[in-house]
């Protein structure tokens, strides 16, 4: 009884199993159903994309909280400004809201509370937000004092 020839190229897997170089028995791995290794790297296109559809979401949630709390500091920035604004205008004679919704931008002025107790004023500050319960979290407050009475 005589062997059957084997390719020399053929790689001795142990067991009887037998690779080569275009198809493998026993190999573990992405191929299917015996397809050819160039096949079975094709079978992994596109993977990066479904990845990054899959990522989308969660990146589109991060930029957007960046975004709110960016918000939430320029309200505090403009709500400060806008109080020393209103002090000024006190210390003038001249009227402390009116200076206020001045000294803040046009997207601002439906946001904003203005209260003015004796040398005191007081600016609360709403930002734009994409959910508007967010606009009472990041709500800011400006207090500046004119100083005493002359």
């Amino acid at each position: 009884m005589t062997s059957p020839r084997r390719n020399p190229r053929d790689v001795r897997l142990g067991a009887g199993a037998t690779c080569a170089p275009t198809r493998c028995s026993s190999r573990p791995g992405p191929r299917r159903h015996g397809l050819p290794a160039a096949a079975a790297v094709g079978t992994e296109r596109g993977q990066a994309s479904v990845e990054l559809v899959a990522l989308a979401p969660l990146l589109l949630a991060i930029v957007l909280a960046a975004a709110q709390l960016l918000a939430g500091g320029a309200a505090h920035e403009l709500a400060d400004h806008a109080a020393e604004a209103g002090a000024i205008a006190l210390l003038q004679g001249t009227d402390p809201e009116d200076a206020v919704r001045d000294a803040i931008p046009g997207w601002s002025r439906g946001r904003v509370d203005v209260k003015v107790t004796d040398r005191r004023v007081r600016v609360r500050l709403r930002p734009r937000t994409f959910v508007p319960a967010l606009a009472e979290m990041l709500e800011a407050t400006g207090v500046a004092h004119a100083g005493p009475k002359p």
